[in-house]
């Protein structure tokens, strides 16, 4: 699964909030999220982020794209 910063998911389980969507702020080993519902953020481990991703909202363009004339 390709994760980018910037990208909108939506989760399978809800937050405590009861919030679903969550917004990329860093990828790596771990990708760090933030909820869209009470901005609270969190870590976790890219394997099993991507187990628990439903579906992608939104993605951000693709950078290699830009500058192209």
């Amino acid at each position: 699964m390709d994760i980018q910063v910037g990208d909108t998911v939506e989760m399978k389980k809800p937050h405590p909030c009861g919030g679903k969507i969550f917004r990329v702020v860093r990828v790596g080993s771990e990708v760090r999220i933030i909820c869209e519902t009470c901005k609270r953020d969190m870590t976790m481990d890219r394997p099993k982020l991507e187990k628990a991703i439903k579906q992608i909202l939104s993605s951000t363009p693709d950078s290699t794209a830009k500058g192209d004339v």
